[in-house]
């Protein structure tokens, strides 16, 4: 079987795993924490980043550390993971649901400004398969409407726009280190990136629990004490130590991905111009980070014979997220503005095809080849 995802390994996480174990420093705030976070300061150009446990906690503390009340509206596109909607829920808020654009699956900015109520305070947009929004438009809505914007960059981590880090053009970007992503913290894992520097401090005493233990151990304090809410959002230093051997092989694995997309599309690119598949857009401004690959079937019927042609051939292509706004909880806690002229229908469309790191040559021969028979 040929699988959809496996987690990447680059060979040197047993040593910095080996390394943590014997430092007696196992907790969150290690040594191998701070170079985590070092390091994509300085290669993202962030104010503050902090590892978290996953992106769910990420979101959630995005959603503690801008005060988000019950009654307060967050807009977000309904094609996304449930965690972008359930860190603004657990918090008492209204999710605003709207559509997105077919060629990026992203949300359509055009659509933002007239979800906007009195009781709006963030708009959440989601980088998806590693393609940035249309950040200008979102943060120019955002200034005019006094709005917070928290980014999901869950799978943007590498990617840019007009040259800027997914996760670093917000008020608030969240990261994910899960194992179906480009790099990984031993199967879970996250990052909240704080760039309103206004923001820092809060950020760092809710995630220590709602104390300010991190200005106590840099002896900024002569004692930790309990200052505000927070919860337990460190991520472990011997996870940190798993997804230093990635950060350290970034650009490797970076390349590594880009060149496993640019062969399916342009193996499939025939498929396409004869209009039995649409391939993924990416826009200009956009530098991608090939989390994925996916095409687009006539329907959801196609879709579905083409996972069993495939499934057939031992080959697992997987499709995701039921738009949130059809779910019982979505209904719940939210309601979709406007027309949803493009959500349901392109979810239903897209599959997703195997792309990892370490996906043999052959192996991606052998989906392509299987592909081309289905069609042809």
């Amino acid at each position: 079987m040929i699988p959809f995802n496996a987690p990447p390994i680059v060979g040197t996480e047993i040593d910095y795993m080996q390394s943590a174990m014997g430092s007696g420093k196992l907790c969150g705030d290690g040594g191998f924490t701070r170079r985590c976070q070092q390091w994509m300061e300085q290669h993202f150009h962030s104010a503050k980043a902090l590892l978290t446990p996953s992106c769910t906690a990420s979101l959630e503390m995005a959603a503690l550390l801008l005060d988000i009340q019950p009654g307060d509206e967050v807009i977000m596109p309904s094609y996304t993971f449930v965690s972008t909607a359930n860190a603004f829920v657990l918090r008492g808020a209204k999710i605003v649901f709207v559509d997105i654009r077919p060629d990026t699956m992203n949300i359509d900015e055009t659509c933002i400004e007239a979800a906007i109520t009195d009781k709006t305070r963030a708009i959440v947009p989601v980088h998806y398969a590693g393609v940035a929004c249309e950040m200008d438009t979102i943060m120019d809505i955002a200034r005019r409407h006094n709005l917070f914007v928290v980014e999901d960059a869950a799978q943007g981590v590498m990617s840019t726009y007009k040259g800027r880090a997914l996760g670093t053009i917000g008020h608030i970007g969240c990261f994910s280190f899960h194992e179906t992503k480009n790099y990984t913290a031993g199967g879970e894992g996250g990052a909240t990136l704080i760039n309103d520097r206004a923001l820092v401090e809060r950020a760092e005493i809710i995630r220590e629990k709602g104390t300010n233990r991190s200005q106590f151990f840099r002896g900024q304090v002569d004692k930790y004490t309990w200052r505000d809410i927070g919860s337990s959002y460190l991520m472990a230093d011997l996870q940190a130590a798993y997804l230093w051997a990635q950060l350290e092989a970034a650009d490797r694995i970076n390349q590594q991905r880009l060149a496993l997309w640019q062969t399916y599309y342009d193996a499939l690119l025939p498929l396409a111009r004869a209009g039995r598949i649409t391939l993924p857009t990416i826009p200009a401004d956009c530098g991608h980070n090939a989390h994925m690959f996916y095409i687009k079937l006539r329907d959801e019927a196609d879709r579905r014979a083409l996972i069993a042609f495939l499934k057939e051939a031992e080959i697992l292509a997987v499709f995701h997220y039921i738009p949130l706004h059809a779910s019982p909880a979505g209904e719940k806690f939210g309601e979709f503005h406007g027309e949803d002229r493009y959500t349901t229908v392109e979810s239903e469309r897209l599959l997703r095809l195997p792309l990892f790191y370490n996906l043999a040559p052959v192996n991606q021969r052998t989906v392509i080849s299987t592909l081309l028979s289905y069609f042809y």
